[in-house]
C-alpha cells in the first residue's frame, strides 16, 4: 500500500482569515453532498508541506456560529486530501490562570449546543466512532513542543465548553460552567472535532483566550471591542505557531484517528442504500467490500 500523502488543513477563526507565507496559492470552490462550505478553500504550500486553508466564518466574518455548515467544511477538506486539521479559535477563559492572550491546546470538549447537525451519518448508514479523546494526541504533542518559541504562554490541555451563541453567556451560565471545571468557552470547535473524527482526519484546537467571559468580578464583562483588541495581538502568535508546527505534520500518521471508521460502521453492507453509499463513498468505501 502506498504511503498516505499528508496535507495540513487550517481552519481560521475570528481574526485569522489568511495564512502568511503560503506559496503556490490557488483558490478552489467546491460543492459537497451537504451544501456549500464557508468560503473558497485556499490551497498552497507552507515550508514545503501541502496546506489547505478555510476561514470558518467566511471572509469578512459573515457567518454566525450556528449558521456554519460544519459538514460541508470538513467534507471539503477531506475531498482536498487533508489528513490533519489545525483549528484556531477565539475563546473566553474560565480560569484565573488562563489570562487573555494565553493559548490553550485543547484535549476535551463539552457540548452545550442545541441546533446543530454534527454527523455525516444517518439516512441509511449508522456509524459510532470512538470520541473519548476528541483531539489527536500526536498533533497536540507537536503543538505544545513548539509553542514555547512563539512568544505566548501556552497551556497543555483544557476542556472547551461549546455553547450555542451567538450571544455571550449570562452571568449564571458562566458561574455554572466554572463550577463544572471547564477551562475555556467558545462557539464552534466541537462540531468540527466530531466530524473530523468521522472523516478520519486528525484534529487539534489552538484556543486563543480573549477575555474572562463574565464571571470575573475584577475584570470588565466580555465585549466585542475587547475581544477584537486581544485577538489582533494574538493572530500574529497564531500564525507563528502554525508556521512552527507545520513542518512536523508532514510525516506519516501512526495515530488511531486515521482508522476511526474501521469498526464503527454498524449497518450491514448489503443493507446500505445505494444512494447513501454513493453520498458517503468518500468516507466509507475503503471500509466496505467492493
Amino acid at each position: 500500500m502506498s504511503a498516505e500523502r499528508q496535507v495540513v488543513g487550517v481552519i481560521g477563526g475570528s481574526g485569522l482569515y489568511e495564512i502568511d507565507g503560503l506559496q503556490n496559492v490557488r483558490e478552489v470552490s467546491l460543492s459537497t453532498p451537504f451544501g456549500e462550505p464557508s468560503d473558497a478553500f485556499v490551497q498552497g504550500e507552507l515550508q514545503g508541506v501541502p496546506m489547505v486553508f478555510l476561514p470558518r466564518h467566511g471572509r469578512g466574518h459573515r457567518i454566525a456560529p450556528s449558521e456554519i455548515n460544519f459538514r460541508a467544511n470538513i467534507w471539503g477538506l477531506k475531498q482536498l486530501g487533508v489528513t490533519r486539521i489545525l483549528s484556531v479559535s477565539a475563546v473566553g477563559s474560565m480560569r484565573e490562570d488562563i489570562a487573555p492572550g494565553d493559548f490553550v491546546v485543547i484535549d476535551q470538549f463539552f457540548d452545550r449546543t442545541r441546533h446543530r447537525v454534527d454527523s455525516f451519518f444517518g439516512d441509511g448508514v449508522v456509524a459510532h466512532v470512538l470520541f473519548a479523546d476528541p483531539t489527536c494526541n500526536d498533533m497536540r504533542r507537536q503543538i505544545v513542543e513548539v509553542a514555547g518559541g512563539v512568544g505566548v504562554r501556552v497551556h497543555d490541555g483544557g476542556t472547551y465548553v461549546n455553547m450555542e451563541g451567538p450571544q455571550f453567556s449570562t452571568r449564571a451560565e458562566s458561574r455554572i460552567y466554572r463550577s463544572w471545571g471547564v477551562d475555556v468557552i467558545g462557539m464552534t470547535n466541537l462540531q468540527e472535532a466530531r466530524l473530523a473524527r468521522e472523516a478520519e482526519i486528525c484534529y487539534a484546537t489552538i484556543a486563543m483566550a480573549t477575555d474572562y467571559d463574565c464571571w470575573h468580578e475584577g475584570h470588565d464583562d466580555v465585549t466585542v471591542e475587547a475581544v477584537l483588541e486581544v485577538m489582533a495581538k494574538n493572530v500574529g502568535h497564531a500564525r507563528a505557531l502554525i508556521a512552527s508546527v507545520t513542518p512536523r505534520l508532514g510525516g506519516e500518521r501512526s495515530c488511531p484517528c486515521k482508522d476511526a471508521l474501521r469498526f464503527a460502521i454498524m449497518t450491514q453492507p448489503d443493507r446500505i442504500p445505494a444512494e447513501a453509499r454513493d453520498r458517503l463513498g468518500l468516507l466509507i468505501d475503503r471500509h466496505l467490500p467492493h
